[in-house]
This record gives C-alpha cells, structure tokens and sequence, in this order.
C-alpha cells in the first residue's frame, strides 16, 4: 500500500507558453490548489513566480515546445494551449486540454476542430478570406477560468476514482 497523499494525485499544469494570454491566470490557479506548472516555450521568458512553477526552454527547432509537451503528458496533465494539432496529440495521450479561450478538448471536440481547421488552411490556400479570431477580452479570460477550474476538478476526480498514487 502506497503512503502518498492526495496531493499526489493533483494534476500537473502544462503551458504551451509561447504566445499565451492567460500565463498568469494559470499560475493564480496553480497557487490556489498548490499544482505544479510548466511553461514550455523555445526562448527565455519570464514567466509568474511560483514555488511549484518553472520554465522549461526547448531548443529553437519547429515544434520542439509541441514535442516536449506531447511527449511529457498523461492522464494526470492538464495542457493549456491554442493549437489544434497540439490538443490532438496531447489527447491522444491521455491529457485533458484546455484553450486559452476556454474550449475544453477531448476526442470527440478535437477531431472536429482539426477537421474545422484543415477547412480553414484550405480555403485560404484558394485565397479565400477566412477572417481570424476575435480580439481576446475579458469574456474569454473568464470563460478561460471556468474551463481551467472545470478540466483540473474532473482530473483529481478521475484519480482518485482510480487510486492513482
């Protein structure tokens, strides 16, 4: 019988860091509930304070943040990132991800994302106008929240239905 707490059964917080809006709502999460986060990104950057929180710098090569990610995920991760293809490979290995936006992706709302996507880089490549995001507000910085407190309690949930240590 294992002598772990329930701490250890917390998910752990992964940032695609690059580019991110919501750094430090994430990190004022992660203080709340006492989680780990990596910032994942490909330069030095500054990320919030934390004694849990650290910044993991990739080698400036395409998609090494992407990889160490993907590679560097499980059931027990909750992943906040923008990209499609990301979310796609993090799901499939067992992460529950979030957008910044606060679209929460599983394998079902993954799929039709990537295929929403493709569509979108295909009809631009027609010179077709797509349009683009709407500007990131307030609406979305909550939005982002909810969703964030929503993925993390369904990921203690599912632990210790399990007794993961």
């Amino acid at each position: 019988m294992s002598s772990e707490g329930p701490e250890d059964r917390r998910p752990r917080l992964i940032v695609d860091a690059d580019g991110c809006p919501v750094k430090d709502e994430v990190a004022r999460v992660a203080r709340r509930l006492g989680l780990e986060i990596i910032f994942v990104a490909n330069r030095s950057m500054r990320i919030p304070q934390g004694e849990e929180f650290r910044l993991e710098v990739v080698p400036e090569l395409f998609d090494a943040a992407d990889d160490w990610i993907a590679d560097n995920c499980n059931d027990k991760s909750v992943v906040v990132t923008g990209d499609i293809p990301l979310a796609s490979r993090c799901v499939a290995a067992g992460a529950t991800v979030v957008n910044p936006r606060g679209r929460i992706h599983d394998e079902e709302s993954v799929g039709e994302a990537l295929a929403r996507r493709d569509l979108s880089t295909h009809l631009r490549d027609l010179g077709l106008p797509t349009g683009g995001p709407a500007p990131f507000d307030h609406r979305d910085r909550s939005a982002f929240l909810q969703a964030l407190d929503t993925v993390i309690q369904r990921v203690i949930r599912r632990s210790t239905r399990r007794g993961d240590p």
